[in-house]
């Protein structure tokens, strides 16, 4: 299993990044997916799940209405739209596939920092 994310980078206040998860070594558009983020000095938590076949979403209170995911089961890849970024986004981002509770697979993860 490898998950691989990019998109990750230095934006301003209010500015947006799209990040990508390429996933492989496991059936993707069979599984829900899901990024979380780890800020410095913090816990890390769940950021948005998306199902299987991407008809339904969940986030956090603290993105809904300025983060979007979605994935593209053709070419294995789940997406974070964030828009309207805030300093308190900043947080290495990660992707996730749990194919069971209690197994987790986790990517290396893409810096995302929020300052001017």
């Amino acid at each position: 299993v490898q998950l691989v994310e990019s998109g990750g980078g230095l934006v301003q206040p209010g500015g947006s990044l799209k990040l990508s998860c390429a996933a492989s070594g496991f059936t993707f558009s069979s599984y829900s997916m899901s990024w979380y983020r780890q800020a410095p000095g913090k816990e890390r938590e769940l950021v948005a799940t998306i199902s299987s076949g991407g008809d339904s979403s969940n986030y956090a209170d603290s993105v809904k209405g300025r983060f979007t995911i979605s994935r593209d089961n053709a070419g294995n890849t789940v997406y974070l739209q964030m828009n309207t970024l805030k300093p308190e986004d900043t947080a290495v981002y990660y992707c996730n596939w749990r194919p069971f509770w209690g197994m987790n697979y986790w990517g290396k993860g893409t810096l995302v920092t929020v300052s001017s």
